[in-house]
């Protein structure tokens, strides 16, 4: 028997949105897709292709693996607070 498995692809394009003020209406015309499919990218309804994913890094000016990954990425208040740890 063939056990199909699907991936599920974490993004930060909603943060990366808010952080630099950008409709979903903006990001879709950068990179040539409709307000909707930026919609269900964020909410994890939709899969890109390996052009759409490029297109969205390249529209942060941040490498592919900033945008997406195969884990959750991990929140920013952890992040800090590990590093502040490190320091200590």
């Amino acid at each position: 028997m063939i056990y199909k498995s699907i991936m599920l692809l974490h993004n930060r394009i909603a943060v990366l949105r808010a952080e630099r003020k950008l409709s979903r209406a903006a990001l879709a015309s950068s990179v040539g897709v409709n307000p909707q499919t930026i919609g269900f990218l964020e909410r994890g309804d939709y899969m890109p292709s390996l052009e759409l994913a490029f297109k969205i890094a390249e529209h942060f000016g941040l490498p592919v693996e900033a945008v997406f990954s195969p884990r959750p990425f991990r929140t920013l208040s952890e992040q800090v607070y590990e590093m502040h740890k490190r320091e200590a």
